[in-house]
């Protein structure tokens, strides 16, 4: 298994409830496959440039261990996930 760390753009209109549902969602598909170390949510932040029309968005730092071919679904839910405005998912150094 790789060390991974994901960072995920959300949507700033989400409320607080959906921001955690989507949280406890990407965590439960995560740990099917791997162990998630930690989750840390910056709240929201100004976007260097608008993406999709806002100007601010609230990210989300998953750091977790998972088996590379697993990360092909995790990208593929992000991508169906309307309230995500951007992600990506990064392999860290052992």
């Amino acid at each position: 298994m790789n060390k991974y760390e994901s960072v995920i753009i959300i949507n700033p209109n989400c409320t607080d409830e959906a921001v955690k549902a989507l949280e406890e969602r990407f965590t439960g598909l995560i740990n099917e496959n791997g162990k998630v170390e930690s989750v840390e949510n910056m709240g929201k932040k100004k976007l260097a440039y608008d993406i999709k029309k806002n100007s601010e968005a609230t990210y989300m730092v998953i750091n977790f261990e998972a088996k590379p071919d697993s990360i092909a679904e995790l990208e593929r839910n992000y991508r169906i996930t309307d309230e995500i405005l951007k992600f990506i998912v990064v392999r860290k150094e052992n």
